[in-house]
C-alpha cells in the first residue's frame, strides 16, 4: 500500500520560477536604454525608497503611470513612456518549470500561483487556468511577499494547510516568509534541481526535458 504523502499542495512564484530570469530582463532592459546592466538591481537593493514604490505598486496603491514617472527619475531616463512593459519584455516561459507545474496537478497535487505583480494584463489566463486550482495576485489582494497574511491566504484559497504546502520562489526571502508559516519552500535557481525536488516532496513525475 502506497503510503500518503505529507505534501498536497504546491505554490509557485510566477517571474523567475516559471519564467526565465526576471534580473536578465531588467540587464537587457539596462542595456537597451545604455545604462549599466545591474543598475536596476543595485536600485532596489540600495534604494529603500525605490523598494518602496514597488511595494505600493504591487499592492495596488500606485498606478503605473506614477510608477514609471518616478522610477525612470531614479534611473535618469527622460521617458517613462512603456517603461514598465520594457523593464520586463525579456522574461519568456520557462516550459519545463510549467510542464512540471502541469504534472503535479494531473498527478493530484492542489496547485496555486502566489505573485507580486500590479497588473492582471501581464498573465496568460489560460494558462493560468490551465495550471493552478488558486491564483493569488499581490495588487488584487493588497498583500505581498513575504508578508505573512499572503501565504496564509493562499493556502485557504488552495483548501492545504501551510504545513502540507510546497512553495517555490527564486527570492530568499520570499522562501523565508513561506517557511514563516510552516510552508516547504525551495529556492529555485536551476531547473533540473527544483524540478527533483519538487518530485521527491509531492510524489509525482514530471515530463522529461528533450
Amino acid at each position: 500500500m502506497r503510503a500518503e504523502r505529507h505534501h498536497t499542495g504546491l505554490l509557485v512564484d510566477f517571474g523567475g520560477v516559471l519564467t526565465t530570469s526576471v534580473w536578465n530582463s531588467f540587464a537587457d532592459f539596462c542595456r537597451e536604454k545604455g545604462l549599466p546592466e545591474d543598475s536596476m538591481r543595485r536600485l532596489f537593493r540600495e534604494d529603500p525608497a525605490a523598494l518602496a514604490d514597488l511595494r505600493e505598486l504591487e499592492t495596488g496603491r500606485m498606478e503605473e503611470p506614477e510608477f514609471e514617472r518616478r522610477f525612470a527619475e531614479r534611473l535618469g531616463l527622460g521617458d517613462a513612456a512603456d517603461l514598465i512593459d520594457s523593464m520586463f519584455r525579456g522574461m519568456k516561459p520557462c516550459e519545463p518549470m510549467v510542464a512540471a507545474v502541469g504534472a503535479a496537478r494531473a498527478g493530484g497535487v492542489r496547485t496555486g500561483l502566489v505573485s507580486n505583480s500590479w497588473s492582471t494584463s501581464h498573465y496568460d489566463r489560460a494558462l493560468l487556468a490551465e495550471l493552478f486550482d488558486a491564483v493569488v495576485i499581490s495588487a488584487e489582494v493588497g498583500l505581498h511577499k513575504p508578508q505573512p497574511e499572503i501565504y496564509r491566504l493562499a493556502s485557504k484559497r488552495l483548501a492545504v494547510e501551510p504545513e502540507r504546502c510546497v512553495f517555490v520562489d527564486d527570492l530568499r526571502e520570499n522562501c523565508s516568509g513561506a517557511e514563516a508559516v510552516g510552508m516547504t519552500a525551495i529556492l529555485h535557481r536551476e531547473v533540473a534541481d527544483t524540478v527533483a525536488r519538487m518530485e521527491e516532496l509531492l510524489g509525482f513525475t514530471a515530463p522529461a526535458e528533450h
